[in-house]
């Protein structure tokens, strides 16, 4: 009876988990072809007749909102997931073939980055970046990326590098290769699904924050996909179906960027548990 039980309750359980994800993309789907006066009467109802209109006049705004918080969001991400990969790559490659001390002090130093909420550090890392003349900037913007996400690229690319024998760095050394050449030319060609596993969590996670481009950006900076939404929102009224399109509108780029890298997502999260 109990195994009975449990066959029917899995399934159950896994259903309604999916409605409660699924539940916010539909009533973003349905409303975002709707009107504004139906979406207040109805937000649940599918759009009948559906319509454009609110896509249009969110690319089309006198402000550009939208078009110039894509410009700061791809800069933005894709600088800040190039440089945070670059630099986790090497160090956590050159912490797994580490055997001193230091090295485990390193590591250890590292994921405790991973444990503080980024909000505990936004104060400090304002001052960093006034102190720097990089408030208010993007570069100081892509800095403070690079600073906080690298611990968690580190841990990923030391636990894969653990599973790529040393015989193949020993290989491309006898044949005269450089530590630098030979790692990026052997070792990290060797390491792609772990860099599609950084790249896909980094670009997620950078794309979709919304404290950090609002606090050090500026109102004076520009914006991002994520704040266009929130400035979107008027004080007194807001056009719900321009909201519903903004949040369309941004999920796009990033839901395209991870459909490129699925196929290596789940290989490269669980690499580094095989070996070491």
């Amino acid at each position: 009876m109990a195994n009975a039980s449990r066959a029917w309750l899995r399934p159950v359980v896994a259903l309604l988990a999916g409605l409660v994800f699924f539940l916010p993309i539909y009533l973003v789907l349905v409303n975002v072809f709707k009107d504004g006066s139906t979406i207040v009467s109805n937000p649940v109802g599918l759009p009948v007749p559906p319509t454009m209109d609110n896509i249009h006049s969110v690319l089309s705004r006198p402000d550009h909102l939208f078009w110039y918080g894509l410009i700061n969001s791809t800069e933005v991400t894709v600088i800040s997931i190039i440089v945070t990969t670059a630099i986790s790559a090497m160090l956590g490659h050159y912490l797994a073939r580490a055997t001193g001390a230091l090295a485990k002090i390193a590591m250890v130093a590292l994921l405790c980055g991973l444990m503080v909420p980024p909000a505990v550090i936004l104060t400090p890392i304002t001052d960093v970046l006034r102190g720097l003349g990089l408030m208010s900037t993007v570069p100081g913007l892509i800095l403070a990326y690079v600073g906080y996400y690298m611990p968690f690229g580190v841990f990923v690319f030391a636990g894969f590098a653990k599973t790529i024998p040393r015989e193949v760095e020993e290989a491309a050394a006898i044949d005269g290769a450089s530590a630098f050449r030979a790692f990026w030319q052997v070792v990290f060609p060797l390491m792609r699904p772990a860099s599609a596993s950084v790249l896909i969590f980094l670009g997620v996670w950078i794309w979709n924050d919304f404290l950090n481009p609002l606090i050090i950006l500026g109102p004076a900076s520009g914006t991002t996909v994520t704040v266009g939404i929130y400035r979107a929102i008027g004080e007194h009224q807001a056009d719900y179906g321009s909201v519903f399109a903004l949040m369309f509108l941004a999920t796009l780029p990033i839901l395209v960027f991870y459909l490129a890298f699925q196929k290596q997502f789940v290989k490269g999260l669980t690499g580094g548990a095989t070996k070491g």
